[in-house]
């Protein structure tokens, strides 16, 4: 028997969209400008979802400067953030396979919408460079919320932006690739999806059934073939 679904929810990063790219530039570029070795491309995507200062701390560390002050890091994060920001879709793309979902949901008339522990600002200049700011029906995130994930309020702060009443969570489907996200959609009764090929470190790779997912997907394409699974979700 098939699931009903009303709305299919993403995290951003590392789930719908692979940013790590840009971020792999961005410190391969401030350690030029410093004279440093940047840290290995897996190095920086596993630390992409524990944000900005995860990253810059791991390309601190990766070159022995690990007696810095936390006015240091905070000047080294907003330098990350501002070059960012100022060319912040360089290389993301939309994970292989994740498209067809969006265009086959929209054409059941079903919204998608996405629940973010990234700043709006920045979450806004990316959904608009990639064209998909008029697709998405909704996007929360933290500056949106008093508790970010993995609390479940920008779960419910979506339904309601949805005007999906709380005891109907069971239809939507929260997909992401943190902990935090299964815990958050779990907590608001949502269906959960594990994208297992977002940015997940290895010390956690061993411990991804213990998160209580209701369906794990090892690579962009599972996701897409579970999502459009006729047998397993039925959208109306």
């Amino acid at each position: 028997m098939s699931q009903f679904v009303k709305v299919v929810l993403f995290d951003l990063d590392g789930t719908l969209i692979d940013t790590a790219a840009d971020f792999v530039r961005i410190i391969g570029k401030m350690s030029h400008e410093n004279g440093w070795q940047a840290p290995s491309e897996i190095e920086i995507r596993e630390q992409v979802s524990a944000g900005a200062s995860a990253m810059v701390q791991l390309m601190l560390r990766h070159n022995d400067q690990t007696d810095f002050s936390e006015e240091t890091l905070l000047e080294f994060r907003q330098q990350f953030l501002d070059d960012y920001e100022a060319d912040i879709c360089v290389d993301s793309c939309v994970f292989n396979g994740l498209e067809d979902v969006l265009s086959a949901l929209e054409e059941k008339g079903v919204p998608w919408g996405i629940v973010t522990n990234k700043p709006r600002y920045l979450s806004e200049l990316l959904l608009k460079k990639m064209q998909l700011n008029t697709r998405c029906a909704v996007l929360v995130c933290p500056d949106d919320v008093s508790r970010p994930k993995p609390d479940p309020e920008p779960m419910y702060a979506a339904l309601e932006k949805l005007g999906i009443p709380r005891g109907a969570a069971a239809s939507v489907i929260y997909v992401g690739d943190h902990i935090r996200d299964i815990e958050a959609g779990n907590a608001a009764g949502m269906l959960t999806i594990l994208a297992a090929y977002g940015y997940i470190p290895p010390e956690d790779q061993n411990n991804l059934k213990k998160w209580g997912a209701d369906y794990i997907t090892d690579t962009p394409e599972q996701l897409s073939k579970l999502l459009l699974s006729s047998g397993k979700f039925d959208y109306l």
